[in-house]
């Protein structure tokens, strides 16, 4: 994989609304020595997709809309709890905002399917507080390769 798009990937910034407000956070932070004191969310297990701009490629807002609603309807069907959540680049001068579901409680392999399947190049996915970044786009790397990343909570 390109080590500019891995390094992306890594600082990339997800909000996610809890009940305790919004959560910031990013898989490139430090080794948690402390599971207990990472948020509720981050020691379930969960992972975030999105449809948006499959392989990289800009598509058209309603496109990737209905590209969204599509994966959410599948996930639902699932019996997954699906949330809406937003990655987004944390840079001043950074426009990049992606929509995104999180899949609490889907398995690593089903997550993986369904970034396949979406075209996304890689699925972040988290169990025991560990997130991963997997690639799912053979034309990245192996298909299934994780890169092991730690939760990082931003402010």
């Amino acid at each position: 994989m390109d080590q500019n798009l891995l390094r992306s990937y890594f600082a990339t910034v997800y909000e996610v609304l809890t009940d305790s407000g919004a959560l910031r956070l990013s898989i490139d932070g430090e080794i948690v020595k402390d599971e207990g004191g990472l948020p509720d969310l981050l020691r379930t297990r969960f992972a975030i997709l999105t449809a948006y701009n499959p392989r990289s490629m800009l598509l058209p807002r309603r496109v990737n809309e209905g590209r969204h609603q599509v994966m959410r309807d599948l996930l639902v069907l699932g019996c997954y709890r699906v949330e809406h959540c937003v990655g987004f680049e944390d840079e001043p001068e950074g426009v990049w905002r992606e929509p995104a579901w999180i899949a609490h409680g889907i398995d690593r392999e089903e997550a993986i399917h369904f970034g396949r399947t979406f075209r996304q190049n890689t699925i972040l996915y988290c169990a025991d507080s560990r997130p991963e970044l997997i690639v799912t786009d053979p034309t990245c790397d192996k298909v299934g390769k994780s890169y092991q990343g730690n939760w990082r909570v931003r402010s």
